[in-house]
């Protein structure tokens, strides 16, 4: 493995809440990857062109993928782009699974949610010390600020995918290791709640954290919590190499490239879902998953136009009077993006099966919504 120095040279700091291009374009896709670190050659406007319908949007940009955009209860878009699998020639399908990336993050965020009805934690504000006594500078974090980026833990992903490729077989316990040794190596990238970073790590503890708390595994309590009430039947864990039956092959500059080693993504990115089941995740969260005052303490509020900022496992991104509240996903083969605009009543599925390392293809369908859709 790289030393750790060396390999914490690697990550960016993000800090939101600044004046960004119009419609935040490449700053949206950089903090939402969980395999990509983001940088300033990213940070190009796609060309803005004025298109009629959201369909024209995906077929100009050779969207690969399924598509679901809602608006006052009528389709805007429900179809599939291109082929699920190229060399069986199946069809992309509603029904058909597809890595999510980091959405999963959203899945994380209420399950530590449901630790409070559960009577399982007292608050967001309890500090991390108070489970794990020798966590560094565990005094200082809070749960919050875990699930809001506002840590100042540095992100693992580096170091264990070096590990990975080094032959090393690594699980969520050994993660979390190499974590609390990074900050003890280097301290936290900042004092916790003075700035605001995306680091996978804050999403590997919290998971962690739902683990232990609710003595059962972290994907057998959102199964429980989440999944079956809401008949969420074809959401699950993902594994290192997909079933091609029921999964959609994940591709990248025409070649298929949908392994990746799954526990490095526990808690972060390790959900494989189908588009009609994050539909149903996302208007269960539009309406009445989250009660009032918990949507008070998940969703950024009094977020400025043109701005962006994290809540609790979600983005809010204000454009003028339209606000939406999204989180995305990039993972081997695969991009994600789920959202919603309560002005509209409007519901955003996109599950692609084809990488998009620019993030130019999530970048343009943002824009375009927020312009001419959502205004």
């Amino acid at each position: 493995m790289k030393s750790l120095n060396q390999t914490l040279k690697k990550n960016k700091t993000i800090i939101v809440r600044r004046r960004v291009n119009h419609f935040m374009v490449a700053f949206l896709l950089c903090i939402t990857t969980l395999v990509s670190s983001c940088s300033k050659d990213d940070d190009n406007n796609p060309q803005t062109t004025n298109y009629t319908t959201v369909e024209n949007v995906l077929t100009d940009i050779d969207f690969k993928g399924y598509a679901i955009v809602t608006k006052n209860g009528n389709d805007l878009v429900r179809q599939g782009f291109g082929l699920a699998n190229q060399s069986t020639a199946m069809p992309q399908g509603d029904n058909l699974a597809y890595r999510i990336g980091s959405v999963t993050k959203t899945l994380t965020a209420a399950a530590v949610v449901q630790l409070r009805r559960d009577g399982l934690i007292n608050n967001f504000n309890q500090t991390l010390n108070e489970f794990d006594t020798e966590f560094p500078n565990g005094n200082q974090i809070t749960i919050a600020q875990l699930l809001s980026h506002q840590s100042g833990i540095p992100d693992y992903q580096f170091v264990v995918e070096d590990a990975y490729e080094q032959g090393e077989t690594l699980d969520e316990e050994d993660i979390y290791e190499v974590i609390t040794d990074m900050i003890s190596e280097n301290g936290l990238n900042f004092t916790p709640g003075s700035g605001k970073q995306y680091s996978n790590s804050n999403f590997l503890i919290a998971a962690l954290l739902v683990q232990e708390l609710a003595q059962m595994s972290y994907h057998e309590y959102i199964q429980q919590k989440i999944f079956i009430p809401l008949e969420m039947t074809d959401t699950y864990k993902g594994n290192n190499i997909i079933d091609v039956d029921i999964h959609a092959e994940g591709y990248e500059n025409g070649s298929v490239n949908s392994t990746y080693p799954m526990p490095i993504a526990f808690g972060v990115g390790d959900f494989s879902s189908t588009p009609k089941n994050m539909e149903t995740w996302t208007n269960a969260v539009k309406t009445n998953w989250f009660t009032v005052t918990e949507k008070t303490e998940i969703f950024s509020q009094n977020v400025p136009s043109g701005f962006v900022d994290f809540g609790l496992g979600w983005f809010t991104t204000q454009e003028g009077n339209t606000t939406m509240y999204w989180h995305g996903g990039d993972i081997n083969g695969y991009w994600s993006m789920i959202g919603f605009v309560p002005e509209y009543d409007a519901t955003i599925v996109l599950l692609s099966n084809q990488q998009d390392d620019t993030g130019t293809q999530r970048n343009t369908i943002i824009q375009q919504l927020l312009m001419n859709e959502f205004n």
